[in-house]
């Protein structure tokens, strides 16, 4: 009788124990909403910035996972961007630069809305996805680098830019150009400006999209230069209190000639530490601006009951420099340019929630994850990896990618593995660069002729010329080689 009573005790407790609440059940066709922002680095609170404030991506990350090793392939708006929707490698795609468009390059592409529409959804445009040339073609509401087959409908904002009403204010006083740091206080709510309006059209498409599943790509356009929020966005910030990147006075003198002087900012920008200050406030004020129209949109996602049949993916195009080695703006390959912020929500796996992962990850994963998670055929030819194992983590996941392989202008080529970044210019002819990330983690010490590290500089070059390989360089060399105007050595 004893056993008996223990063992119904024993049922009674094991019956009431607490325990995790079931993940949604996974929809027949979830929708995708993917919210990209431009230029922006990973300056978000959530990510561990003490200075820039992001309450609704910080919203996003705890409702889904944030990847916080995640780099680009390509440090510019058109590279990225066409990497990124064709789940191809710069060295594949060919778009190496602002210049060109995807599909000029490859006529044949699918690309990854594409493959959502061509299984039945509705895929939708907002603002700058593929390359747009901010702030022209803001003010002129184009898009000339656009992939038309990519979507079923496609909007393109109108906005005033740096010509908006209010204070403005050029930081980078030796750059007078479109590119400069020009912050402007603008006068007037959110919906005047850019990215207001693209909030605007998203809130419109997903309280009239009804029961069609649907990919519905959202590009914002802060925090690319012109630095444009309203005045509310800027008094979230003491200027007196920015605090710039601390670097070596002598950073620069142990790294090779052909990027010593580009885009350095005593010869380019002329930021003083000041003038810095400024800069700093106007690139948060921009994010925090950018940030609470996620928040709109995701607001409007709850509110047409939609988030729980809804995939979120919020990322950038590229990282970006803002004095970190005497540089600014991107196509460098430093840490700061390459990492990007990427956080990713599946309603289904909510026991995932709340949770970072290290892993070493790229943007061209974004494709066959997005694929991977509706149950949709990918192009065979797809060179990233699927992201799944990563936001399904059990005591089995593994993930074999440990390196980012990310290029740039004048040959320039980087391999980031979790202990090292390696470097080559002029596709090894003008230069290395090699850093050890877990006793500089600032990359201030160039070690690639310091003898104690000539074996690391050897295996970190194979594995380089390994992944270039994989990525396309060998089939396209002599098209690649020409687009970067570097003639190959005999």
């Amino acid at each position: 009788m004893l056993c008996r009573n223990l063992l119904l005790v024993l049922a009674f407790v094991l019956c009431c124990e607490p325990t995790l609440a079931d993940p949604s059940p996974r929809p027949d066709k979830p929708n995708v909403l993917f919210l990209m922002a431009d230029d922006l680095n990973t300056a978000l609170s959530g990510f561990g910035h003490p200075q820039c404030h992001t309450p609704n991506l910080d919203r996003l990350a705890e409702r889904g996972v944030k990847f916080e090793n995640m780099h680009c392939q390509y440090p510019v708006c058109g590279a990225s961007r066409a990497s990124l929707m064709a789940g191809l490698y710069p060295y594949t795609t060919l778009t190496l630069a602002n210049e060109g468009t995807l599909r000029g390059s490859m006529p044949d592409v699918v690309t990854l809305s594409q493959t959502f529409r061509l299984h039945g959804y509705h895929a939708v445009r907002i603002g700058k996805i593929y390359h747009m040339r901010i702030p022209f073609e803001v003010i002129d509401g184009t898009a000339e680098s656009d992939d038309p087959r990519s979507w079923n409908e496609t909007f393109n904002m109108r906005a005033p830019e740096q010509n908006a009403v209010g204070i403005s204010t050029n930081w980078s006083p030796k750059d007078k150009g479109s590119q400069s740091f020009t912050g402007v206080v603008a006068e007037g709510d959110d919906s005047l400006h850019a990215d207001g309006m693209a909030a605007d059209r998203a809130i419109r498409v997903l309280r009239e999209v009804k029961d069609r599943p649907f990919f519905l790509a959202v590009g914002f356009v802060r925090p690319h230069v012109p630095l444009v929020a309203p005045r509310k966005y800027f008094d979230l910030y003491d200027r007196a209190a920015m605090v710039a990147p601390v670097v070596p006075s002598d950073d620069l003198a142990d790294v090779p000639a052909i990027i010593r002087g580009y885009k350095n900012n005593m010869t380019t920008y002329g930021v003083t530490p000041e003038l810095h200050k400024g800069l700093l406030q106007a690139y948060y004020a921009s994010v925090s601006y950018m940030d609470a129209q996620v928040g709109r949109v995701l607001d409007a996602l709850e509110e047409n009951g939609l988030a729980d049949n809804t995939i979120v993916v919020f990322t950038s195009d590229h990282g970006y420099m803002l004095g970190q080695h005497h540089k600014f703006q991107k196509q460098h390959l430093f840490e700061e340019s390459t990492r990007v912020p990427f956080i990713v929500s599946v309603p289904w796996l909510s026991e995932q929630h709340g949770r970072g992962t290290q892993h070493i990850t790229e943007l061209v994963d974004l494709y066959p994850t997005l694929t991977d998670l509706a149950k949709l055929p990918a192009p065979a030819a797809l060179q990233g990896d699927s992201l799944v194992p990563l936001l399904q983590v059990t005591k089995s996941t593994t993930w074999a990618k440990d390196s980012a392989f990310t290029i740039s202008r004048s040959g320039g080529e980087s391999l980031r593995t979790e202990g090292f970044r390696y470097t080559q210019w002029g596709f090894g002819g003008r230069g290395q660069e090699l850093y050890d990330l877990n006793n500089d983690p600032g990359e201030f010490t160039n070690l690639a002729k310091n003898p104690d590290y000539a074996n690391v500089l050897r295996t970190m070059k194979k594995r380089l010329l390994a992944r270039r390989a994989a990525a396309g360089f060998a089939a396209n060399e002599g098209a690649i080689r020409k687009a970067v105007k570097l003639k190959k050595k005999k």
